[in-house]
């Protein structure tokens, strides 16, 4: 069977986003370059799991990029039922898709959940000192943006500084990348953050291997 488009939309930057699916398989492509895929998300689960374990009662949690859930789905999994989950998505037709065709893979509409479409580094900047326990970043293709070059300055130096201040002490900051990136791991650690950086299959025990940064303040 081919790929049937669902749907397109445009970003803020004019870059367009499509919607396909082939039997049960999402694929999302980003001007023609496939940004996500539904086969593919071991490492945003496990971007969730170690990012929000051992937080505190009545954790705050913020997941920049909704994507096709899968983060969401696994933070909600292992969050107690007072936590709080803020998700802030740039694309609100990405937000309309998880509503529809991709309502099984995420779910969006739990009590726990609030969405914002907004640009995750400008609800950073705004954010009071301490604000989250955990901070989930899977914005783009990481830190070398794939798709908008000014998703740059949210991985930036700078980017990071805000991103530890709106951490609670203890909390965690953790960031998706497609690749290793031993140039960003130096800035979290510039940013006084303790950071580890865990290799991931993609596909539970197969599959391209991602990259997943946890750092703590």
């Amino acid at each position: 069977m081919a790929s049937v488009e669902l749907d397109r939309a445009r970003a803020p930057d004019g870059a367009e986003l499509v919607l396909y699916q082939r039997d049960d398989t999402f694929t999302i492509r980003v001007d023609g370059l496939e940004l996500m895929t539904s086969m593919a998300h071991g490492s945003e689960a496990y971007l969730a799991e170690q990012g929000c374990a051992g937080l505190p009662a009545a954790p705050r949690v913020l997941i920049g990029g909704l994507g096709m859930g899968f983060t969401l789905r696994a933070a909600l999994d292992v969050l107690p039922p007072d936590a709080e989950v803020e998700v802030v998505e740039l694309v609100e037709a990405v937000v309309r898709w998880n509503r529809g065709p991709l309502a099984a893979l995420g779910p969006v509409d739990d009590p726990r959940v609030h969405i914002r479409v907004d640009d995750v580094g400008a609800v950073l900047r705004a954010a009071t000192p301490g604000r989250y326990n955990a901070i989930l970043l899977d914005v783009d293709n990481g830190p070398v943006a794939l798709t908008r070059p000014a998703n740059d300055g949210l991985y930036s130096a700078a980017g990071l500084e805000v991103a530890a201040r709106a951490l609670a002490p203890g909390g965690c900051l953790g960031v998706w990348s497609a690749d290793p990136n031993p140039a960003f791991e130096a800035r979290l650690a510039e940013a006084d953050l303790r950071v580890r950086a865990d290799l991931v299959p993609a596909r539970g025990r197969s599959g391209p291997i991602h990259t997943v940064f946890l750092a703590r303040r």
